[in-house]
């Protein structure tokens, strides 16, 4: 199979009013639906036991194939844990039966006990070498089997406490390992996926700016002649999958921290749930908290003429996931609707000449509240 890089420099466009105008009128979002194998049947935690039985993969994937009735077509699995190269005939059996195929590969870098003190990041070099090794396995099977990118959600890398970290060393070690790894498998994407904290206290990459600047150092250390040429084409290789839940956690605007990942080329992939300011991360279903986030982050996606995935990141403990996915597939399509049918021509007006439209703005999202039959 002849592996291409999913072209994503259209994110960088920038359009002045009569073209953005155009834009969306002209441009409809179709969400790209992705699951989650990993949540499926969800473990227990620090308090409590699992309230349903683990099922195998086989079975995750019969559950996955039952989910395409709701409009999902991509997966996304752990590599070596969930995905691998023993069991990557059960996927392609899914996609040649369901329509459903493996999209994204997350490197499975948190949970081994390995990783106590981090993957890429870790101060032992064996450890390190061990996480390169995962990276590098997980690149070589989406080559082989056309997913579209890796995801690294650096979980376990980070710090407890600001005094006595050396943050220069951890970044350089994370940096250089993940270079390391990807100049070996050139030509394929990697999103890192931020998160202010947990399981490590402090997350080695807490913001989305965070995010975007390690992209770019990781990019400056890539020696691979063929990642040097899509570089220099102009292509981003190192990208972010922001997650909403994390990006609340950490205080952030969903709408604007996606707008800035888009605006550097680099909105590789998204993933969707809910989450109050803060707190733990709870993973909850999409807008059941926080809706005026999901509906204004859709919106800024729609301005930006996104066309990846839409990854639902979910944690459905008490809830069939069939359930879960039937219900979170809906609310994009609820969620679709409403913003398709604002007055586009007066928010842009608002935009940009908001003197001659004072409280303007505020009245059409109050009268948008009446669309849903929520007056």
């Amino acid at each position: 199979m002849t592996y291409k890089l999913r072209d994503i420099r259209y994110q960088q466009t920038r359009r002045d009013r009569a073209e953005l105008t155009e834009h969306l009128a002209s441009f409809r979002l179709k969400p790209r639906v992705s699951v989650g194998i990993w949540y499926f049947t969800p473990g227990g935690g620090r308090f409590h036991d699992r309230y349903v039985p683990e099922a195998t993969i086989q079975q995750r994937l019969d559950m996955a194939a039952e989910m395409a009735k709701f409009g999902v077509t991509g997966i996304e699995a752990h590599y070596p844990v969930e995905v691998n190269e023993e069991n990557l005939h059960l996927y392609k059996k899914l996609e040649e039966q369901a329509g459903v195929r493996l999209v994204a590969v997350p490197f499975c870098h948190f949970f081994d006990p390995e990783f106590e003190f981090g993957s890429l990041s870790s101060p032992y070099s064996e450890v390190r070498q061990k996480a390169v090794d995962v990276a590098v396995g997980a690149l070589k099977l989406i080559r082989d089997a056309g997913a579209e990118m890796a995801i690294s959600w650096p979980g376990i890398d980070g710090y407890t406490y600001s005094l006595g970290t050396i943050y220069p060393w951890m970044w350089d070690r994370f940096e250089g390992a993940m270079a390391e790894a990807m100049d070996e498998v050139p030509g394929i994407r990697v999103a890192i996926e931020p998160k202010p904290y947990e399981p490590a206290p402090n997350n080695i990459y807490r913001t989305t700016a965070e995010g975007i600047l390690a992209a770019g150092r990781i990019e400056a250390r890539m020696k691979s002649a063929a990642n040097r040429k899509l570089l220099d084409e102009g292509h981003r290789l190192v990208c972010l999958n922001p997650e909403v839940g994390h990006v609340r956690m950490g205080f952030e605007d969903c709408a604007a921290a996606f707008s800035l990942i888009g605006m550097e080329g680099r909105l590789a992939h998204t993933h969707w749930n809910s989450q109050p300011l803060g707190n733990y991360d709870q993973d909850l279903n999409v807008g059941v908290v926080d809706w005026q986030q999901s509906e204004a982050l859709l919106f800024a996606l729609w301005v930006m003429g996104y066309d990846e995935w839409y990854g639902i990141d979910i944690n459905p403990e008490r809830m069939p996931v069939q359930k879960a996915i039937q219900i979170n597939t809906e609310v994009l399509k609820i969620l679709q609707d409403r913003i398709e049918s604002l007055p586009i021509d007066r928010i842009l007006d608002c935009a940009e000449d908001p003197r001659a439209n004072r409280g303007e703005l505020e009245m059409i999202l109050a009268n948008s509240m009446r669309i849903s039959g929520n007056d």
